[in-house]
């Protein structure tokens, strides 16, 4: 198996993205709408593991691809405090931010470190840690590991010709990340970004982005109100 190319057959960009949120929503129907601690509960959060090592992946490819990296940061950004609502709804007052802000830092950090590491690697280095340690103080979602799995799949994405077996390498990198959240989530993760094939899909278009990028606060919403029709109780203690 060569894990330096990519392969012709596998997976385009929008199948990434769709199985990506399929991981999530199972996930979030786990942590929020069923009894924790079951077998099933357990499954379900493990499923939902694969969902940020591919989105987090996806972004750095559309961080090298887009026409405005500004636009691109301040649409993120914009997800993200429309998505803090719903959040908080959900999660309470507990001192964490939604992942879309863990994406958002992650366009961020890329902007500065793409001119950084022309000057010096050592400053380049220093500036990820920095914006890796604000992510954690921040409480935004996969905090500091999050900063740091969107950083590696940029780097073995545009300097891949620098590192000898670049895509093995980055899964290396991404699975060490991200088993901390559960080894067999990591592992189903790197599976699928090995099936990435490069191209783009069938995602193209204004709206079709947006509705992905809507998704994320609206299946929040979707998540509360059948909160407040079968655990009212629950909502009320986080509030």
């Amino acid at each position: 198996m060569n894990l330096t190319l990519k392969p012709e057959f596998g997976l385009n960009g929008s199948a990434m993205k769709v199985i990506a949120m399929i991981s999530m929503v199972i996930d979030h129907v786990a942590l929020y709408l069923m009894e924790h601690g079951t077998v099933l509960y357990g499954t379900m959060r493990c499923i939902g593991r694969i969902a940020f090592p591919v989105f987090a992946f996806l972004i750095a490819e559309g961080f090298i691809h887009t026409r405005s990296r500004y636009r691109y940061f301040f649409t993120l950004l914009g997800f993200a405090v429309i998505s803090e609502i719903p959040w908080y709804l959900l999660n309470g007052a507990d001192g964490t931010h939604n992942v879309m802000f863990t994406l958002a830092l992650g366009v961020a950090t890329l902007m500065v470190l793409e001119n950084l590491l022309q000057r010096s690697m050592v400053l380049g280095f220093l500036w990820t840690l920095g914006m890796a340690g604000l992510a954690s103080w921040l409480g935004v979602d996969y905090e500091w590991r999050g900063i740091l799995v969107i950083v590696i799949s940029y780097l073995y994405n545009t300097y891949a010709h620098f590192f000898p077996y670049s895509r093995g390498m980055q899964f290396f990198c991404t699975f060490t990340l991200t088993m901390h959240y559960g080894v067999i989530g990591a592992v189903m993760a790197c599976m699928f970004l090995y099936l990435y094939n490069g191209k783009r899909g069938f995602v193209q278009g204004s709206i079709a982005k947006y509705g992905f990028y809507a998704f994320y606060p609206a299946h929040f919403i979707l998540f509360i109100q059948i909160c407040e029709r079968s655990f009212p109780c629950i909502l009320m203690f986080k509030l």
